[in-house]
This record gives C-alpha cells, sequence and structure tokens, in this order.
C-alpha cells in the first residue's frame, strides 16, 4: 500500500488525537502478567508487537512467529527459557532472523537454559526448552541491547534466587532500564539497578494489582515534528503523564528547542502541542543513546525546519527492522539533504530546498514510515509500504487525516 500526502490550503488548527497505550510499557506488563495472572492491565497497546506477544505467551508447546516484533522475540526468548515444560520454536521473518540475538542466549545458557538454533548460530529461529533455571548471577554487554537486559530482569522473579545481572560496557538505553525496574517495584517485587549491576529478587506470588498503561511518547513524536514543520497548528494527546516512565518523553524538551510547546492537563491526562514564536538554532547537537528511537524523528524534523543536526548514541539503530541509520541516509538525499551516517552517529547539513513528489521507501520499518509522513506539510511525496505502521500505531494515517492533510493510501 502506499500513502500519498499532500498540505492542503488550510490545517485543522485544533486536534485531538488518542494515542493508545506504550508498547514498551505494555510488552513488559504482559510478561509480568504471564507470571502473576492477578495483574490486571487497562490501556494496552494496540501495535503489532503487542498482539504477537500476546498470542505467543499464549502457547506452551510449537511454533511461535513474532514476525517483525524484535520486543517479543527477546522477552519471549527469555520466558520460555524459564518456564518449565515449555517447548517452542521461535522465529521471526527474514529481517527477524538476521538480527542478532546471541548475547541473550549466552546469557540465558550461562544460567542453564536449553537453547539451540535452527539455522545460523546467533540468530533466530531457536529451539527453547523451558526449565527451572537455577543460577542466581549472570554477565551481560551492556552496550549492544537494553531489551536484553529488560529481558533477563523480567524472568528474574520466577528464578529461585532471583537474579543478579553484571554490566559489561556502558549500559545503552538505561531509561528502558529503568522502566523495567519500576514496573517490577510497582507489583512489590524488590530491585535494584546501580551503574554496573542489577538486582531482582525472587517472587512465588504477588498482591492484586491493576497496571494502567500510558500512551506511546514514541508515538507522540510525529504529532511534535508536525507542529515544528506548520505555522500554527495545536494538537492535543491523551494519555501523557508529566511522570513518565518512558525516556521518550525527552520530547518535551527537545522540541522546545523546535519550537513546540508542551502544555501538560492532569487532570485530564493531556498534553498540548502549539507552535511557539521562538529562534530556531542553526544547528541542533543531541547524544540520543537514551532515547534513540526519536533519531528518525528528529533529523526529518530538523531537514524539513532547514537547520542542520549531530545526532549521536545512535548504534543500536543498525540492528533494528532495517539499518535506520542507512535507511534514514538513503531517504532523505532522495529529498535533497546532504547527511553523512557513520556506526554511532549522523551529521545533516542545513538544507536550502526540498525535492518535491519523492517517493519515501520504508524499509520494513514502521518509524521510516510515521517519521517521514510530516513532511507533508513542506512538500507532496508518497510512502511506500504504508502499512508498516500497523508494527506500532495501527491507525497513524488515520490521525494524520485528522490535520486536514491530503491523503490517499492506493493498495499495489
Amino acid at each position: 500500500m502506499k500513502a500519498i500526502l499532500e498540505r492542503r490550503s488550510s490545517l485543522n488548527k485544533n486536534v485531538k488525537i488518542n494515542i493508545s497505550g506504550s508498547k514498551s510499557e505494555s510488552n513488559r506488563m504482559l510478561i509480568l502478567q504471564a507470571q502473576f495472572p492477578n495483574i490486571s492491565i487497562e490501556n494496552l497497546s494496540e501495535s503489532d508487537d503487542t498482539v504477537v506477544l500476546q498470542k505467543g505467551l499464549q502457547i506452551t508447546n510449537g511454533t511461535v512467529d513474532v514476525h517483525h516484533a524484535g520486543t517479543a522475540m527477546r522477552f519471549l526468548t527469555a520466558y520460555f527459557s524459564a518456564k518449565e515444560g515449555a517447548e517452542i520454536n521461535l522465529t521471526g521473518s527474514q529481517r527477524m532472523q538476521e538480527r542478532p540475538i546471541g548475547i541473550l542466549v549466552n546469557a540465558l545458557k550461562s544460567l542453564g537454559a536449553d537453547i539451540e538454533y535452527l539455522k545460523n548460530e546467533g540468530f533466530p529461529p531457536l529451539k527453547i526448552t523451558g526449565k527451572k533455571l537455577q543460577k542466581e548471577e549472570v554477565k551481560i554487554k551492556a552496550d549492544v541491547s537494553s531489551q536484553y537486559i529488560s529481558a533477563l530482569m523480567l524472568i528474574a522473579p520466577m528464578l529461585p534466587n532471583g537474579l543478579k545481572i553484571s554490566l559489561e560496557g556502558k549500559t545503552t538505553s538505561v531509561p528502558y532500564i529503568e522502566m523495567t525496574l519500576s514496573l517490577l517495584k510497582h507489583i512489590g517485587i524488590k530491585g535494584n539497578f546501580s551503574k554496573s549491576s542489577i538486582t531482582i529478587s525472587s517472587a512465588e506470588n504477588v498482591n492484586d494489582k491493576l497496571m494502567i498503561v500510558e500512551s506511546d511518547w514514541s508515538s507522540a513524536s510525529y504529532f511534535y515534528s508536525l507542529v515544528a514543520l506548520s505555522d500554527d497548528l495545536q494538537i492535543t494527546l491523551s494519555s501523557f503523564s508529566a511522570e513518565s516512565l518512558q525516556g521518550d518523553s525527552a520530547l518535551v524538551q527537545i522540541y522546545d528547542s523546535l519550537g513546540v510547546q508542551t502544555i501538560f492537563d492532569s487532570s485530564e491526562g493531556t498534553i498540548s502541542l502549539s507552535k511557539k514564536k521562538t529562534e530556531l538554532p542553526d544547528s541542533l547537537l543531541l547524544d540520543l543513546s537514551n532515547t534513540p528511537d526519536l533519531a528518525q524523528t528528529i533529523a526529518v524534523t530538523c531537514f524539513g525546519l532547514g537547520i542542520s543536526c549531530k545526532l549521536s548514541g545512535l548504534h543500536t539503530l543498525k540492528i533494528k527492522e532495517t539499518d535506520r541509520l542507512l535507511a534514514l541516509k538513503n531517504e532523505l538525499e532522495k529529498l535533497g539533504a546532504t547527511i553523512q551516517v557513520d556506526d554511532n552517529s549522523l551529521s545533516l547539513e542545513k538544507a536550502t530546498k526540498i525535492n518535491s513528489n519523492t517517493s519515501i521507501e520504508t524499509y520494513q520499518d514502521h518509524r521510516m514510515a510515521m517519521a517521514f509522513a510530516p513532511l507533508a506539510l513542506k512538500t507532496e511525496l508518497t510512502i511506500n509500504n504504508a502499512e508498516v505502521v500497523s508494527k506500532s500505531y495501527p491507525n497513524f494515517w488515520e490521525d494524520i487525516q485528522k490535520m486536514g492533510i491530503g491523503l490517499e493510501l492506493i493498495s499495489r
């Protein structure tokens, strides 16, 4: 499916959007609920990733296919390894079978897990025979993916003596680890996170608990971009909190410098975004090691605003749904950008013009589609394979239309 986008003469000035629950919070809560069924969850994410995780957790013997869902692959690898009696072949899409998982598998094997590679060493698919993991200490590289670490944290209550995780190297995406720890503590699991280690206690049961998922800040980023690229757009988003567990709530500060004002309404649980009069910086310099999922949105926003940027801390982007740094370079260059990337960063020069009628490839990556869509306020463009947004935000195109942006979806 292709999405053909164009700006109309006038936009709807004050739009209200309901964004579903955070994928990151939802997936963590589902793993905890699988261990402690007396936990209740409200406002679950509607994303494909959360749906496949839910379905996977209902299977104890057979094949679980997570498709493109990296979080589900990592969390289920750990969960099934520690679930006695599970006999699972865990697989995914072709791209998923190219995404490394050896670091997590090695850590689980050191705890006594029974995991075999069904094709290539270090990559899915996996054959997992669940068993009671007796060991209580594990070491893991902390500078590759925080999801490996969170996967271990989430199964720690299943282990007889809990788990001590020793972190090797500089820990990446720390807010996601802190989110995992906060959710564990919320249901009564004791835990501690220091610079080089994490300790999580064992638990046979927890008290009844209702967990309410905050809406997804990563999904909110595309509306921040729309407001930044507009003349006077105003958008109200729900349901968000000023005390968010999500690292991507850093949007508030980042986009303040790009001309977007955020007002929290705690009584309504909403945020209101509006364009403010401010002098934009000539260049934006950011370390996104704690918020790498914002990189695509920020880079596209800077390009559309005609300012340069240097974004670092992006080493995890090469093992996502696609090599996001290379994909960004390819598609921004089509639009007329001058951009350089390496394994950890991107440098975008100030743009003087934006090419029109450009066709954007998405590389089976939901964030590529959504990050580029706000450029419809600057130029006509086509987003190929537009259906990929369902991975995290199934209603994205409907919500974009609410802004008054011209949209035509064409099946092909």
